[in-house]
């Protein structure tokens, strides 16, 4: 149900002064966290056990996804403040393309605002035929940003195969970037990207400031392993992709996701945490 402008703009002030206060201490380096698909079965058996043990392992940020949002107004509270209490930000949530709809989208700004987030971001997309299907995604994308902003949060859209999958000489993310308001942040996904043949570091550099977060998620062509590798051991080449991320891309923060390994989920998100500090030490 839509809520008054002075009540989403309360909760935004509310959700930004912890991190306001916070900043004076704060480490320049780019925080790492893990987007909570990676451990969803923990996550749906214990939320607060869960939550807790990421922040052991040593995680900065998250990232919920859609689930969150059946949420009570209550229950979104809590998960602040135990984020809070643990040291853990939520730095964006992964939304279905009818969350960020008219009839919807006041319901993510007030929860998304909560909870201390920054980018409301568009997981995935069910586009219309052909290019122009794509070219309505992003009049959505800038149709939700301008409404997200009175409660000062951002828009952002996540990258799948589909995206990078050429289609009458063109790659849809093409349209979406080419079509969509400079503040809408372009999320990449680097395993799907190499996978659907795209070179993630090029696409970076062609979009500089707009690739704000990264979905560290790494890909074996090797079909018996595909997204069960851990982070680095496929073939993405992480130190060029930091590289082009920090100099060109606007990188605010990493995340972590895996779609599942040869370990439980807990201990899959641990080593993968261990893998990126290896490669990009904080």
């Amino acid at each position: 149900m839509p809520t008054s402008l002075s009540r989403r703009s309360f909760l935004a002030l509310s959700a930004a002064l912890p991190w306001a206060l916070s900043a004076r201490g704060a480490s320049p380096s780019i925080p790492v966290g893990l987007e909570l698909y990676s451990v969803r079965d923990e996550l749906a058996r214990d939320p607060e056990g869960t939550l807790r043990a990421v922040a052991r392992m040593g995680y900065e940020c998250v990232e919920f996804y859609a689930p969150y949002f059946e949420w009570s107004e209550l229950r979104t509270k809590q998960i602040r403040k135990l984020l809070d209490d643990v040291g853990v930000r939520c730095s964006s949530t992964h939304n279905d393309q009818s969350y960020l709809r008219p009839d919807k989208i006041h319901r993510a700004a007030d929860m998304n605002a909560i909870l201390g987030s920054k980018y409301v971001v568009m997981a995935s997309a069910k586009p219309g035929p052909g290019l122009e299907g794509w070219k309505a995604v992003a009049d959505e994308l800038n149709a939700a940003a301008e409404q997200l902003e009175s409660s000062g949060l951002k828009a952002g859209y996540h990258n799948h195969q589909p995206e990078f999958t050429p289609m009458d000489g063109h790659r849809p993310i093409e349209v979406i970037a080419r079509n969509t308001k400079p503040s809408i942040m372009l999320q990449l996904d680097v395993g799907t990207c190499i996978e659907a043949g795209s070179d993630p570091v090029i696409w970076i550099r062609a979009n500089p400031g707009r690739i704000r977060s990264v979905h560290c998620k790494d890909w074996s062509p090797d079909h018996a392993k595909g997204y069960q590798v851990l982070f680095g051991e496929g073939s993405a080449d992480w130190k060029n992709i930091f590289a082009a991320a920090e100099s060109t891309g606007g990188v605010e923060y990493y995340l972590v996701e895996q779609e599942g390994s040869r370990y439980p989920e807990l201990e899959t998100a641990e080593r993968c945490l261990q893998g990126f500090r290896q490669m990009h030490p904080a």
